[in-house]
């Protein structure tokens, strides 16, 4: 499939962007109006973009129906603050029900059940039940266009930053079980970011791998590992030097089984090699993948 935007109805381009570029966090930006009156809506066209200052960045698009703008937009304009609450597992269906765009003046705090707790440095309310809330002073708005779809980038500046002790592990870090945040899919889908859908890679921060580029040619036409083993072994700092006085039983059996089936040989020692890379036994995957 191509698609080349301008071809095709704007709500479709829409629905392939938010399907493809995902999943993104979600936000409730919360403001109020010229009078005092609260404001609270959910945006995933949301996220962060520096530390010093802190930075982050949302988007309330104008709506593609009738080239509207939304509330939160109105107030973010006239008073120049906003409160950024983050979304999580346990609010996640009031937080659908805040999406829901109800009249000028009415309060999605009290619409979907929430508790507005005052702000320390700006004027906007926090959600108490967020277990991260960031009071921000709107830096800038970038207009992106004025046709229906088009986006409108709230620069904020983080003043204060409230966290709920609750999501906070032993050592004062934030535990990404206990804080339990959602995304946004395209359509109605969501995904949940914690229990079985976490998983850990190691950032090479300081040493710098050897590259794939840098593998034996058997190992990067491996038909056996994945684009995911390979990056594992390339962010190994050097290609290890192997003895055949350390290979384990399951690769001096392999070596004697094959020994006169080469490309069977290889084969086993890459599947080898792929179950001790998933269990991270590393060094037991090169002794399998050197073995030959």
């Amino acid at each position: 499939m191509k698609i080349v935007p301008g071809e095709i109805k704007t709500a479709l381009l829409h629905s392939y962007l938010l399907s493809s570029i995902a999943p993104r966090p979600i936000c409730f930006a919360s403001t109020i109006d010229r009078d005092g009156r609260p404001n609270l809506s959910p945006f995933s066209f949301f996220n962060v973009f520096g530390s010093k200052p802190p930075i982050v960045i949302f988007s309330p698009a104008r709506r593609v129906r009738d080239n509207t703008i939304k509330h939160t937009l109105e107030n973010a304009y006239a008073t120049n603050e906003v409160v950024i609450n983050v979304v999580n597992y346990n609010i996640v269906q009031q937080m659908s029900l805040a999406s829901c765009e109800f009249p000028k003046g009415v309060s999605e705090f009290e619409k979907a059940g929430f508790t507005p707790i005052p702000s320390e440095m700006v004027g906007p309310f926090r959600v108490k039940e967020s277990p991260v809330q960031l009071e921000c002073k709107v830096l800038k708005i970038v207009e992106t266009g004025e046709e229906g779809g088009a986006g409108n980038l709230v620069i904020c500046e983080v003043l204060c930053m409230h966290i709920d002790d609750a999501i906070l592990d032993a050592d004062g870090k934030i535990d990404p079980n206990k804080i339990d945040l959602v995304a946004r899919m395209g359509g109605d889908y969501y995904c949940r970011a914690s229990g079985s859908a976490l998983f850990e890679v190691p950032k090479p921060n300081v040493a710098v791998g050897v590259g794939i580029d840098a593998l034996p040619e058997t190992v990067r036409n491996s038909k056996i590992l994945t684009g995911n083993h390979l990056g594992i072994l390339g962010n190994s700092t050097a290609i290890p030097a192997i003895d055949s006085a350390n290979h384990d039983k399951r690769i001096k059996g392999i070596l004697d089984m094959y020994k006169s089936d080469p490309d069977s040989m290889v084969e086993a020692l890459h599947r080898y090699a792929k179950v001790s890379i998933d269990s991270g036994e590393l060094d037991k995957a090169w002794q399998a993948l050197l073995a030959v």
